[in-house]
């Protein structure tokens, strides 16, 4: 939570922890501690209180009486740096559309005299309140949106397919926010992508291609990180950029090995990687910053045991050690990639092409070996070595 507040620009001037059976449902903390934080707000001269947790509308309301100040909770909070760091349109677009479905239940309307009446005959009355146009215009806004982002979401979908046609099986990095996923994508892909110390410093997916050791090529995609208690919002709106991560055949899951709580952070991502239904995709675990860690510990197969703990991580998971930093173990980290990503299997194949499918002929000189081929009337008869992504792309054209 200090992470979060100092990224958004606050400064913190004290913490409170307070511990109770049930939160109190009108003001959550109970009226004896709001008077303590009253008296707190008062000789700090704060000018916002950030709660660890979601309030109620009714729980905001009640303490912006009581507190004089602004409120925010976790939410909130979130939803303020992602709108601060959110550059293209997609990411704007889908800030916009989380913030919309939060404040929706919150929305507190003017009293009667906002209120406007209609025109004719047995229309006379309160007419409509201000809350209700309010209410009104936040729904049109939040279908449009949705429209918006579901061509987006159709064109990122033709981006996928597009990339899918061409054999290059697809990588894509998870893990809890401020892991180093930036800078260790920039170290594998040499990508100009923005990494600092503050969250959520990514929002918006990036893909380059990387060479592995075998001489394959494959895409690798940096992603927004995770956070405990990401909310619910975030994770549909941001559906169109996850889908990255659900389509990809790999998963990187960068860890940050020197954070104490880097079990409970595991344990997050795993949750969230569940949530968006990609727990069957196989996973590495990429303990990343090993370089800020006692000398020794990554040699003595105690950093993998001590992030994981209690964690229970997909069967098979292999773990390795690197630093984005130095470049340590990243060399260990490519062939355990080519050696997890599923292979495009070549064999023989004879194809009878039109002859004026000239982009079909081409694509097999391109990306197979081709033995032989001749011309029989207008069809062109191509023995080859093909991978099997492509003979599946031309199997109308295959002869047995």
């Amino acid at each position: 939570m200090r992470l979060l507040a100092a990224t958004a620009g606050a400064r913190v001037e004290d913490v409170i922890i307070q511990s109770r059976p049930a939160p109190d449902a009108a003001t959550l903390i109970g009226s004896g501690k709001l008077d303590e934080l009253r008296g707190l707000v008062r000789s700090c001269e704060a000018d916002v209180v950030l709660f660890d947790s979601d309030l109620t509308p009714t729980q905001l309301r009640n303490l912006e009486r009581a507190l004089d100040c602004k409120i925010l909770d976790r939410t909130q909070l979130i939803l303020d740096i992602f709108a601060r760091r959110a550059r293209t349109r997609e990411g704007q677009l889908q800030v916009e559309l989380a913030q919309l479905n939060y404040l929706l239940p919150r929305l507190t309307g003017r009293g009667v005299e906002m209120s406007r009446l209609g025109g004719g005959i047995g229309t006379r009355g309160p007419g409509e309140t201000q809350l209700e146009t309010d209410r009104r215009r936040i729904y049109a806004r939040i279908k449009k949106l949705s429209d918006q982002l579901e061509h987006v979401r159709s064109g990122r979908g033709t981006q996928r397919r597009q990339r899918q046609s061409v054999p290059l099986a697809t990588v894509a990095m998870v893990g809890y926010t401020n892991a180093g996923k930036s800078t260790l994508f920039n170290r594998l892909t040499g990508a100009g992508v923005t990494a600092d110390a503050r969250m959520f410093a990514t929002l918006d997916p990036t893909v380059r291609h990387v060479v592995l050791p075998s001489h394959r090529k494959v895409l690798m995609s940096d992603t927004v990180g995770f956070i405990r208690n990401l909310p619910t919002t975030l994770v549909k709106a941001f559906r169109a950029t996850l889908e990255e991560v659900t389509e990809a055949s790999l998963l990187l899951h960068v860890v940050d090995a020197s954070s104490p709580h880097a079990s409970h952070q595991t344990a997050h991502v795993l949750k969230v990687v569940s949530e968006i239904g990609a727990e069957q995709t196989r996973q590495i675990l990429v303990l990343n910053k090993m370089d800020l860690l006692p000398e020794g510990m990554e040699r003595s197969g105690r950093m993998a045991q001590r992030v994981l703990g209690e964690v229970r991580t997909p069967a098979g998971t292999q773990a390795v050690a690197v630093s984005a930093r130095s470049g340590e173990g990243l060399e260990q980290l490519l062939e355990i990639i080519d050696n997890e990503l599923p292979l495009d299997p070549v064999s023989r194949a004879r194809f009878r092409i039109p002859a004026r499918a000239g982009s079909l002929i081409h694509l097999l000189h391109e990306r197979a070996k081709v033995v032989s081929s001749r011309y029989e009337d207008d069809l062109c008869v191509v023995d080859a070595e093909v991978p099997e992504s492509i003979k599946r792309r031309l199997a109308r054209y295959s002869v047995e």
